[in-house]
């Protein structure tokens, strides 16, 4: 495909973007910005949470891990259900009570500032090299097939795609995002159906071939029971529900527009609906792995090696298909789909870090002196001061060791939501008082215990492989540490 075709296709995109956010924005406020000024209807929400929840990550990563993980991570998105309705009775009814802008504000109010800030700091940075991750991976993508023809360094390519985050981000918040999000997720489930489709073109398959292929080839086992492996079926299930639980009911990024709803019920409505098409989407992303092996296969393309491993780049197969042998309409689907992917993940990431970090450092919703327009000036500031931070981080994973990015995702995500979990999980569960400046030695303390735990597992019980299942033994030593500094009312 033509480099300059992929860049018009971007442009077009952007266009639309950039019209959408011009018309959401008119007008916008700091209550417009944090929380859509509790407008925003519901189903527009859970439709954008489609794609926040994917990311460019899903669209790549996800069907390049069916060699070698079939479709185990099945296991993981039925434990996603439990885990949003946990979200839906307990998490959303607390903060509708409380009528948070920071989901972090609870910490404060059931243990204290240090509590609140510690929280929002492993939010922040869990948030930051979670998109860095995404970005990087797509960047990656759109440097090789794009900006390496006309010899343009990836630092540049990076720090454009950041500029146009910022551009559509920068004024409307959440309000703005409610509905780019919801174009993209539409783009990017189009963008899957369609590469399917080019799939089933190419191949002379029917539907019910489709099925019946990927039923009866070596990607589809589902369930897996030898408990040693990361892909134990019960691993799998439970860190699933609890991935669930603190990747978006403790998650900034995610609660930020459940909480722009008008109401409670609105908001329970959305995560239901969105709970129930994330299992079929995730579904069909697996099916299209499994596709793009078996096309693969049968028309005898070679897949990019890694050279120092011997083993298949997963985090390519998809790229490589979709813009070298499955035809122009093909490549053009890919990119747009991509790009949907990546930014609906990415973009929503700004706001709410500056939401975050707003509300829970600088506390500017408490600063009563401080003028409706300074508190512009400075939501602004921070604004722009984490998509410098992104730029940065995202250069960072260019010298770290590589694996596969969804991967790195959730192992980042054990570490740094355990302490979230914890910390929660004892304010709902006990009436225990703590004393609050001992919290972050605590959760530094559990992510570096789960750290030793994960790195020496194998020596220590027979071979037992730790997977995402260390984020339910990060949350619980955190919650032992709070019992140690805790006392009664």
């Amino acid at each position: 495909m033509s480099p300059l075709l992929i860049i018009l296709s971007i442009l077009c995109y952007f266009t639309l973007l950039m019209m959408i956010a011009w018309y959401t924005s008119r007008n916008a406020t700091n209550e417009s910005y944090f929380l859509g000024n509790k407008s925003s209807p519901w189903y527009a929400v859970a439709f954008g949470m489609i794609g926040d929840s994917l990311s460019g990550v899903t669209f790549i990563s996800l069907p390049g891990t069916v060699a070698s993980s079939q479709f185990s991570y099945m296991q993981m998105v039925l434990g996603y259900l439990v885990g949003y309705f946990i979200i839906a009775r307990v998490l959303l009814p607390l903060y509708y009570r409380l009528n948070l802008t920071s989901i972090y504000s609870y910490l404060n109010e059931r243990f204290g500032l240090y509590s609140q800030k510690t929280g929002s700091f492993y939010f922040l940075i869990s948030r930051i090299i979670g998109a860095a991750l995404r970005l990087y991976l797509a960047a990656g993508v759109i440097q090789l097939f794009v900006f390496d023809s006309y010899g343009v360094p990836f630092f540049i390519t990076v720090a454009i795609i950041i500029i146009l985050m910022l551009l559509y981000t920068y004024r409307g918040g959440i309000k703005t995002l409610v509905w780019t999000d919801t174009l993209q997720s539409g783009l990017l489930l189009l963008g899957v159906i369609l590469s399917i489709t080019a799939i089933m073109s190419s191949l002379d398959f029917s539907f019910m071939d489709v099925i019946t292929e990927v039923k009866s080839s070596k990607y589809s086992q589902v369930f897996f029971w030898d408990w040693k492996e990361k892909s134990y079926f019960f691993k799998q299930f439970l860190s699933g529900a609890f991935i669930a639980v603190v990747m978006t009911g403790l998650d900034q990024n995610m609660m930020q527009k459940n909480l722009s709803c008008p109401s409670l019920k609105d908001a329970q409505k959305n995560i239901y609906w969105f709970s129930i098409v994330l299992v079929f989407v995730n579904l069909f992303f697996l099916s299209l792995g499994a596709l793009l092996y078996i096309f693969a296969h049968k028309q005898g393309i070679e897949l990019p090696i890694n050279a120092e491993t011997g083993k298949v780049i997963t985090d390519k197969v998809f790229p490589t298909l979709a813009l070298g042998h499955l035809g122009v309409f093909a490549a053009v689907i890919f990119i747009i789909g991509l790009t949907a992917a990546t930014f609906s993940s990415a973009d929503s990431v700004l706001t709410t870090l500056t939401t975050s970090f707003c509300i829970d450092f600088l506390r500017i919703d408490e600063k009563e002196h401080f003028s409706e327009k300074k508190k512009t000036n400075v939501r602004h500031l921070v604004h722009i001061g984490f998509a410098f931070v992104l730029l940065i981080t995202i250069l960072l994973c260019e010298i770290v060791p590589k694996t596969s990015v969804l991967d790195a995702i959730f192992t980042v995500a054990a570490y740094t939501y355990g302490p979230l979990l914890g910390l929660f999980a004892f304010g709902l569960f006990t009436k225990l008082k703590i004393t609050d400046k001992w919290v972050p030695l605590i959760s530094v303390l559990s992510v570096l215990f789960s750290y030793l735990l994960r790195e020496n597992s194998e020596h220590w019980f027979g071979g037992y492989k730790f997977g995402y299942e260390l984020l339910l033994i990060n949350g619980l030593c955190t919650f032992i540490g709070l019992l140690i500094i805790s006392k009664k009312t």
